[in-house]
């Protein structure tokens, strides 16, 4: 919801939602991402929060106080295990603070894993 009241309608509403600038370039730098790394895939909103799609959903990330939630197939998290000793994690997600770099090469790599894991072996969203 933005600060409002009112639950936005597009991506650029939902960042704009964000009272602090920090967090608005920081989810921006998301969006950007995504886009570069998944061009085809269709920008929406799902549960509220920013996600991509081919048909299914792909990944999506959403923002918080204090850090930016990236959300992946369980699978495309396991496939990198061994690279995320320095984040928090949950099912399929990973926390990213804002007071820290995005990891633009790991998720670079997520994305790559996701779009594949869709077209090639037909892994659909949880």
């Amino acid at each position: 919801m933005t600060e409002d009241g009112a639950r936005p309608e597009n991506v650029d509403e939902y960042i704009a939602s964000f009272s602090d600038r920090r967090r608005r370039d920081f989810l921006t730098r998301l969006r950007e991402l995504c886009r570069a790394e998944a061009p085809t895939a269709a920008e929406s909103l799902k549960w509220g929060n920013p996600a991509y799609s081919l048909g299914a959903i792909l990944f999506m990330f959403a923002g918080y106080s204090k850090h930016a939630n990236f959300a992946f197939t369980p699978s495309t998290t396991d496939a990198v295990t061994h690279r995320l000793g320095d984040f928090e994690t949950g099912k399929g997600t990973i926390k990213l603070p804002y007071d820290r770099d995005i990891p633009t090469e790991l998720l670079t790599e997520m994305i790559a894993h996701r779009i594949r894991e869709f077209e090639v072996d037909g892994v659909k969203w949880m």
